[in-house]
């Protein structure tokens, strides 16, 4: 089981990405645009994946990945439920969530590194 932050750990180091707080809720951007947010108990995280791929996702494993609300599913967006990944799946799905809000030359120096 992963925490809130385990999630910073991985989000807050990450080239560009910063941490907010809206409406109680931590997320963290690049820019303006989320590609992580937490629920406001902290249980589950919402996370950016593409659109095409997230059925399958969740398919392969609904007891731990669940659709956005209704009023996200226009976004590249999956929930997660915290309890259910552990520490090297969660750093897999905030780099890749990470990784669709940067420029391919930010995504290319982080490989570098």
């Amino acid at each position: 089981m992963v925490t809130i932050n385990d999630v910073r750990a991985v989000a807050s180091p990450l080239p560009r990405a910063y941490e907010v707080l809206v409406r109680d809720r931590v997320k963290f951007r690049v820019g303006r645009i989320v590609f992580v947010a937490l629920s406001r108990d902290e249980t589950e995280m919402g996370f950016a994946y593409p659109k095409e791929a997230r059925e399958a996702l969740i398919a392969s494993d609904p007891g731990k990945f669940h659709l956005p609300v209704e009023s996200d599913m226009r976004f590249h967006w999956v929930r997660v439920w915290l309890a259910e990944i552990e520490r090297d799946e969660l750093e897999e799905l905030v780099v890749d969530a990470w990784r669709m809000v940067v420029p391919k030359k930010v995504w290319r120096e982080y490989l570098g590194a």
